[in-house]
């Protein structure tokens, strides 16, 4: 669990009562468990994959960006919730943890809808084609960089499609006033960013380690 802002007991009913992930989502947490050790914990929870699924499906998000991809959990989840046609083009420096997701992809059968970009995403978010717009865009990479990359993909963005910004909430240390260790200060940075661009409208929502749903105005 990452939602330690929560009761424990309140956070397992949510758990319990959201709609499980298949087999092949439940592989690959064990896998990356197995393979990354301690780094497993960046894998996004399934309660937070259920949503993204959720929100791309009613979205109707064809063209889709993911900042962060780890093992390719998300980049599942996003994949399987694209409108017809659409495509995810995911960033990540890692070719040994997006080896693992690729591996993952084909088992799921989503390949053919995933491009992966590897690279240092701040350099490789600079190649993003004008058209066609984006639709929807997952953020889950190095906080240092959250502002930079929500700027590179804003010009791209359509009126009306979202951000998605996870950790923001960062275990509950953003809202604690004697927290001031560098990486909650930059998630506040950022969160105040978020709410004072006026191009944009946004909720925290208390998913996993907090997720922040943005959308153009």
């Amino acid at each position: 669990m990452k939602t330690t802002y929560l009761d424990p007991m309140v956070g397992q009913y949510v758990l319990a009562h959201t709609t499980q992930p298949d087999d092949l989502l439940e592989e690959l947490r064990v896998a990356t468990r197995e393979l990354t050790g301690e780094r497993a914990g960046m894998q996004i929870t399934p309660d937070e994959g259920r949503f993204l699924t959720m929100i791309t499906q009613l979205s109707r998000a064809r063209t889709a960006v993911e900042i962060g991809t780890f093992t390719g959990y998300s980049a599942i989840c996003l994949a399987r919730g694209l409108a017809p046609g659409g495509r995810l083009l995911c960033h990540d420096i890692s070719e040994e943890w997006t080896t693992i997701a690729r591996h993952f992809w084909d088992k799921a059968g989503l390949s053919h809808l995933i491009d992966l970009r590897l690279g240092p995403a701040a350099e490789t978010l600079k190649n993003l084609p004008e058209e066609p717009a984006l639709d929807l865009v997952f953020i889950d990479a190095d906080k240092s960089n959250y502002q930079r990359y929500y700027h590179l993909v804003m010009p791209h963005l359509a009126s009306g499609g979202l951000i998605l910004a996870d950790n923001t909430l960062w275990s509950g240390l953003v809202a604690d006033p004697h927290a001031g260790d560098e990486a909650t200060i930059l998630m506040r940075e950022f969160n105040d960013m978020v709410l004072h661009d006026d191009r944009v409208t946004s909720v925290i929502l208390p998913i996993a380690d907090g997720l922040t749903l943005i959308r153009k105005n």
